[in-house]
Order: structure tokens, then sequence, then C-alpha cells
């Protein structure tokens, strides 16, 4: 072995590394950010808040928008300038009672009610077509008078059915596991409703005939139908759709509205869809003001029903229609999730319809305003001015949240809450009594764990 001058070995020598170049303190910081939301989503109780919050915030700002858009009208009508908010007010308030009392029942009382709500919906909806009982509003005969100025519109109710009892038809089938046959996959879901959608084109209401029909295909899909069962279907939907556009010359006028920009001289003027392009156009990035806006002062017919996402965008700009936008777009995830995580055939479907109904007429509605879709006349849910659709839209919610309460971890998260200071049991060290145990959230959080929270 070598070795130095004075026969000692030679001493190594650490080499210097070099330090690592320091990372960006914002890398860090989006990289916390982004797990903290990504365990705030994956949390128990993320969808039930969602449903909750998101609904209950699109309902405050439509009576906000209402309010706003129907005042020129009802003055127009010789009415107080609060007339429309004061009717969308108290159906608001009964809408919050359904709601809160779906969202205590139980699934057993959900699938109970699914019968008589279908007999209720149908029976209105024959009922509409008795002469000197329906009313017709707008070339659509598909209303009931009740005195006064109140009116019903029973085919809303029948979108609420038809996701009951859709749901609790195909789970019942499912536990007997005959689903994968196609003719108990189709009857008796299908001939029923096509028998709702005959009753609604008797009105002539061709926009609620397609949210039904987006219903009755999110059913389908849920339950798992093939895809030639599926598309067999959706093609005899589809044929009996263009024939229905092309046998009415309104129909076929909506259709050429489409991309419209100017008003046109003629049978077909595209008024309407022209002048909600203006309101979207003037509005810029926020509005010009709450309460400022111009189309509603005539130009924009059903300022306050159809297009008041149209008067959003002019009073309040593209920041209030993305936020309506992105509301909806968190009440569409939330439901998703719901339908995804249960293990109840039932819940499942129930939650898929409810979210496919909303979902789909709300695309209808933007996309006639966007001019990117025919106008179909359907208001955009619990937005819209309108307690016929929204009463049944807003039970349609109580039971998302119902849905979402009855998660396993759901549960278990909700009976975790207790008041930050509670009570101890009366007793001290003399008294013979042990004293309580403080039920604190990490306690009963740990003894639920095991009950398949995820």
């Amino acid at each position: 072995m070598p070795g130095s001058r004075t026969g000692r070995p030679p001493v190594q020598r650490a080499v210097r590394r070099r330090p690592d170049p320091p990372r960006p303190p914002s890398d860090n910081a989006v990289r916390r950010l982004y797990t903290r939301v990504q365990r705030a989503w994956d949390r128990p109780l993320t969808a039930y808040y969602l449903i909750l919050g998101g609904s209950l915030l699109i309902t405050v700002l439509g009576l906000v928008m209402v309010y706003s858009a129907s005042q020129i009208k009802a003055l127009q009508m010789s009415l107080p300038g609060s007339y429309f908010f004061r009717k969308q007010l108290l159906a608001a308030a009964i809408g919050t009672g359904l709601l809160f009392a779906a969202s205590r029942m139980p699934v057993k009382l959900h699938r109970a009610l699914a019968y008589p709500i279908l007999a209720g919906a149908v029976f209105l909806m024959a009922l509409v077509q008795v002469p000197g009982i329906g009313v017709a509003v707008n070339g659509n005969q598909n209303w009931i008078a009740l005195g006064g100025s109140f009116q019903i519109q029973p085919s809303e109710l029948g979108k609420l059915a038809l996701v009951l009892w859709g749901a609790d038809l195909i789970a019942r089938k499912q536990d007997k596991r005959l689903l994968t046959q196609w003719k108990h996959m189709l009857v008796p879901l299908v001939p029923v409703a096509f028998m709702l959608l005959g009753l609604i084109m008797l009105g002539g209401d061709m926009g609620t005939a397609i949210v039904m029909s987006a219903i009755l295909f999110g059913l389908l899909w849920l339950a798992g139908a093939p895809t030639r069962l599926f598309v067999g279907v959706l093609s005899f939907a589809g044929v009996i759709g263009v024939f229905l556009i092309k046998s009415s010359e309104n129909r076929m006028a909506r259709l050429q509205c489409l991309g419209a920009t100017e008003p046109q001289a003629g049978p077909v003027d595209c008024w309407q869809a022209v002048h909600g392009i203006y309101a979207l156009a003037s509005g810029g990035i926020f509005g010009s003001g709450l309460g400022a806006s111009v189309e509603k002062w005539g130009q924009l017919p059903e300022a306050h029903t159809d297009f008041i996402f149209a008067v959003t965008g002019e009073e309040l700009g593209l920041a209030g229609t993305l936020s309506v936008l992105a509301l909806f777009a968190a009440l569409g995830y939330a439901g998703i999730r719901v339908a995804g995580r249960t293990e109840d055939p039932f819940v499942r479907y129930a939650a898929g319809g409810v979210t496919t109904w909303i979902t789909a007429q709300a695309v209808i509605n933007i996309g006639a305003v966007l001019g990117l879709l025919p106008i179909a006349g359907v208001p955009l849910p619990l937005f819209s001015y309108g307690g016929s659709a929204l009463l049944p839209t807003m039970f349609a919610i109580g039971l998302l949240i119902a849905f979402a309460r009855d998660e396993p971890a759901a549960r278990a998260a909700l009976s975790a809450r207790q008041p930050r200071f509670g009570r101890k049991r009366a007793g001290g060290a003399g008294s013979g009594r042990e004293p309580r145990r403080w039920n604190t959230m990490r306690r009963r959080a740990s003894a639920a764990r095991s009950s398949g929270e995820r």
C-alpha cells in the first residue's frame, strides 16, 4: 500500500458538493394549495355541501335576477314592479320546505312516493287537454288555471315522476337480475315514457319533451343498456323528433335562427335570438350593473323566464354568467359523485336521473341564449321565473341531498358533529357516578372509520 513520505496513509479530502439550486417558493405554494384542494375535494361531505350550497346560491341569485328582469314587464302590465318577484319568492319559500322535507325522507319513502306521483302527473297532464280546464300560453296548451293569476304546468311534475318511477322500476329489476334481457330493460319503462311524451306533445311543448327524452336516455345508460339497444331507442326518438320539427312551421323557424346576429325581414325575423346575443355582447366583463339592462325594456321577449341568462350577462357581465355556469357544473359533478359512490341501485338511478334532468335542461336553455341551439322554451332550472318548474326541481334537489347524506362516510361525518362546548353529567368525585366523557369528533370519527368510509 503506497504511503506518504512520513509513512502515514494519505488523508482523503472530502469533496464539496454543490448545493442544489433552491426551488422557487411559488412551486411549493402551488403544490400545497393543490394538496389542500384535493383533500377538501375528497372529503365525505363534499357532495353534500356542493348540492346544498350550489342549489341555494342559484336560487338566491335567480330571485335577484327575476326581480331585476321582470320589473319593466310588470309595469307594462299595470302591475307593481315587484309582482313577479313576490310570486317567485313565495314559490321559493314553498320549494325550500319541499327541499327540506325530501332531504329528511328515508329512501324507502321516496320509493313509495314514485307510483302516486306518476299517477298524479298522468292525471293532470291528461286534464290539460280537457276543454275549459287546460290553458294555452305562447301557443302551447300545457297549463291548468288554479284561479286568479296562479297556474300550474303538470309536465314539470312529469319529469320528477319519470325519475322516481323509472329508478324504482330499474332497481327492482336489477335485484331480480332481469336487466340482462332487453325486453325487461325496455318494458314498461319506454312505453310509459312515450306515453308521457305523447301527453306533452299534445300540448305542443317540444322543449319539455326533449328534457324528458334526456331523462329516459340517462336512465337507460345508467341501467347498462347495450349500445345497439341504446342507439336503436335513440334513433327511433330522433326520427320522431325530426318529423315533429318538420311538421311545425314555428319549430322550423327556430332552426333557421341558429347563429343569427341580425334581425331578418320576413316571417322568420329571429328577433328574440338576436336580442339575446345583443344583451350578452353589451355586458362586457363585469356588466352594466344590476338593474341597468336595456334589452329588458321591451326589446327582449321573455326576459325573466327563458332568456333570463341573457339579462344576467348584460347586467353582471361575463363574470356573472361564468359564476352561474360554475354553480351548475358543481351541482352536476356532485350529482354524478353521489350516483357513482352509492351501492343502492335506486339511489344510483334516481341521482343520475335528477342530474341528467337539471344538466340537460340547463344546457338547452343556455345553448339557446348563446345561439348554439334552437329556442326550446324551457326555463333555466332554479333560476328562471316560474313556480311550476321551481317546486319539482327543489324537491329533486332534496332527493340529492338525502342521497348525499345517506353515504356511510357522510353519515359518520355528520354524526360526529357536536357543539364545541358539551355538557357533562352531573356529579363529581364523591357522587359515585362517573363524569360523562367528552363526545369529541376524533373519537367518533375513529369509531366510524371501520364502517367503509372513503
